[in-house]
């Protein structure tokens, strides 16, 4: 799972990767993604990490951020 993978490259606190696992796991599920290995999954988990990073922790609000970003595409 991209989410495992990208998580120990960074310093989270067991709560917080429990919650970024939880927002993740939610929004493959709204974006109907099964196939883990797809490329979109990695791009779920860095934005969830980035919005990590940037502190917020909150499964809801980390869920709902990441599906505006990824819906919203890349800049240009």
């Amino acid at each position: 799972m991209a989410i495992y993978r990208l998580i120990r490259e960074s310093v989270f606190e067991p709560e917080a990767i429990e919650r970024m696992t939880v927002a993740y796991e939610n929004v493959l599920k709204v974006l109907q993604l099964t196939d883990r290995e797809d490329p979109i999954t990695e791009l779920v988990a860095r934005k969830i990490i980035d919005f990590a990073r940037a502190g917020e922790i909150d499964p809801e609000r980390l869920c709902q951020r990441t599906l505006d970003a990824v819906r919203k595409g890349p800049p240009g």
